[in-house]
């Protein structure tokens, strides 16, 4: 099937993506974010607080359907394309906003593959609010999406889950956790609830203070008929089919903290004087910006285009996903590194802005493989895998 004109981004999608920004500039400002996350050094890095988000105003996303925008209308959702989603998460992206949407996307891409009505039925409670997270990864972080480290034994009725899943988004603003099992057969895929017996969470210490994420345990969980998402071995193609989906998400998510980092540097640029000159008159500061430009505009180009093909072509979709988590990872250290250091000398301190885009963007690059590995797989794609 050939992909539309614009990528499939119509009028829907740009109002989708207007009503979002038009929301969260009211309801997330980055005077809110610092209130939230950056208002202390030392209640991050020495007493260990946890990164705070709004509930009312989560509660006011998912009344806006944000939940339900990926979860099919014959499971209770809205249906909308990826691009749209992906213009959604961008804004997210913009203004950092610390929440367990990108999270609950992630997890809904991979229920809409899982085929099963215990599927369905979960993608119901998705489009009314309940949030889950992917639990995949060993604890070496292998982003192989067999690689877990969490088994299941039949116990007659059901499955008994033992061992734990590491690197775990948001998984303490989360509902439920949608577990990638080993079995005899295969992979399988489980919903977990965060309070169910024989479930804890060891949080992760991240430099991103609008995330959380831990390492989840599971001790002999038990696991009913009902909370088998995807039996083995189709669990893992589950995972495969959604997994391109997965990838342009957070690469959505990255290219929004970039435009900002890119816009407020570029303001700065033009108030910050120095040889009663704005400073942006300079090439050292002009020619970086315009770089960082292009490369944000590039990787956007394979946003749009690997949302389109997940949507069109689904088939061919991994190879552009993974062309956009490569693009997108590059242009975010590039602007990360370029917005630090074009601010001077208030760049490096806390109480400058950049460093929470900064910092929840080095967590974008790592998540689900940076740039150099994405780049690896593409080559065991189109030349040949390695010797």
């Amino acid at each position: 099937m050939a992909q539309p004109r614009d990528f499939g981004f119509g009028s829907d999608e740009q109002m989708l993506r207007d009503q979002a920004r038009k929301f969260l500039d009211e309801h997330a400002s980055i005077a809110k974010l610092r209130k939230l996350v950056g208002h202390d050094h030392d209640a991050v890095y020495v007493n260990g607080d946890l990164p705070s988000y709004d509930q009312d105003v989560w509660k006011k996303c998912v009344e806006l359907g944000w939940t339900a925008l990926a979860v099919p209308e014959d499971a209770g959702g809205v249906g909308a394309k990826t691009v749209g989603v992906a213009a959604l998460v961008e804004e997210v992206g913009r203004h950092a906003f610390p929440s367990p949407l990108v999270a609950t996307i992630n997890v809904t891409y991979v229920l809409r593959h899982c085929g099963t009505e215990q599927a369905k039925s979960w993608l119901g409670q998705i489009a009314e609010g309940a949030t889950a997270s992917l639990a995949l990864t060993n604890h070496e972080g292998s982003w192989e999406l067999d690689a877990t480290e969490v088994s299941a034994e039949s116990d007659g009725t059901g499955l008994s889950l033992s061992g734990t899943s590491y690197f775990v988004q948001d998984a303490l603003k989360v509902d439920a956790f949608l577990v990638a099992v080993r079995t005899p057969a295969g992979i399988a895929l489980v919903l977990v609830n965060k309070t169910d017996q024989g479930v804890s969470l060891v949080r992760d210490h991240i430099v991103d203070l609008t995330r959380d994420q831990a390492h989840v345990r599971f001790d002999k969980v038990k696991v009913a008929q009902a909370q088998i998402m995807a039996k083995a071995p189709s669990g893992l193609a589950a995972l495969e089919h959604a997994w391109p989906a997965v990838l342009t998400v957070v690469s959505a998510d990255m290219l929004g903290c970039c435009e900002w980092q890119l816009q407020t540097t570029v303001e700065y640029a033009k108030v910050r004087r120095q040889f009663d000159r704005s400073i942006g008159f300079f090439q050292a500061v002009k020619h970086p910006l315009v770089n960082a430009m292009m490369d944000i505009d590039r990787a956007r180009s394979h946003l749009y285009n690997a949302a389109c093909a997940v949507d069109h072509e689904p088939d061919k979709a991994l190879v552009p996903a993974r062309m956009v988590k490569s693009a997108a990872s590059d242009a975010a250290a590039f602007i990360s590194s370029r917005s630090v250091q074009l601010h001077g000398g208030i760049g490096f301190t806390w109480e400058c802005d950049v460093h929470l885009f900064f910092k929840r963007n080095r967590h974008n690059q790592a998540l689900y493989g940076d740039g150099v590995h994405q780049r690896r797989k593409l080559a065991d794609v189109l030349i040949g895998p390695t010797v």
